[in-house]
Parts: structure tokens; C-alpha cells; sequence
């Protein structure tokens, strides 16, 4: 079984930074395609980015430019990079696995942004 944790959510104003983490348990992080998600009130979740074992990476419009999902395997660890935060990317945030038609997913983690 898989577990996933993400680290790094909170509050941040308008214009600011974050890096979201996710730390993945078990032995075949290296080949999984690793996802963000995020899910704001009242709205449907959302993919954010995604990148696979490869290395290839693919993001929503609405965070094209401002934020960079990356991974390391020897830490078996995925990042989500944040910049130019936005009030509208206010959201509780969800890492994924995904391997061998199995999906994962992380607790979550929340992202508030002032205005």
C-alpha cells in the first residue's frame, strides 16, 4: 500500500511563493506518474500538473508559468513550485500516484492566498 504526505500549505498574500511537497511510502515511486490536484469550495477538483516517470511534465492554463511540479526520486519526493500566488488558487491541494492503473492519493494539504 502507498501512502502519500504532503507538506508546505498555509497562507501566504498575494504575489507570494510556495513549494508544496509530497513524500511517497514504497519502492516504485521511481516509475509512477506523480499528480497535483486541487480542489477549491464549492468547485470540482481540479488537475493542476502532472509529471511522469520520465520526467515530462504537463500543467493546467491557469497555472502555466507560475507554478513547476517536479520530482526526485532518490527522495521518492514530488514538488509543486508556486509563484505569483493568486487569491484564486486558494484550494485544498492532493498529491497523486499513479501506476499500473492504480491511483493514490495524498490527504491534502491547504493553500489560502490574500488578497
Amino acid at each position: 500500500q502507498v501512502q502519500l504526505v504532503e507538506s508546505g500549505g498555509g497562507l501566504v498574500q498575494a504575489g507570494g511563493s510556495l513549494r508544496l511537497s509530497c513524500v511517497a511510502s514504497g519502492s516504485i515511486f521511481s516509475i509512477a506518474t506523480m499528480g497535483w490536484y486541487r480542489q477549491a469550495p464549492g468547485k470540482q477538483r481540479e488537475l493542476v500538473a502532472v509529471i511522469t516517470s520520465g520526467g515530462s511534465t504537463n500543467y493546467a492554463d491557469s497555472v502555466k508559468g507560475r507554478f513547476t511540479i517536479s520530482r526526485d526520486n532518490a527522495k521518492n519526493t514530488a514538488y509543486l513550485e508556486m509563484t505569483s500566488l493568486k487569491p484564486e488558487d486558494t484550494a485544498v491541494y492532493y498529491c497523486t500516484l499513479g501506476v499500473a492503473f492504480e491511483n493514490y492519493w495524498g490527504q491534502g494539504t491547504q493553500v489560502t492566498v490574500s488578497s
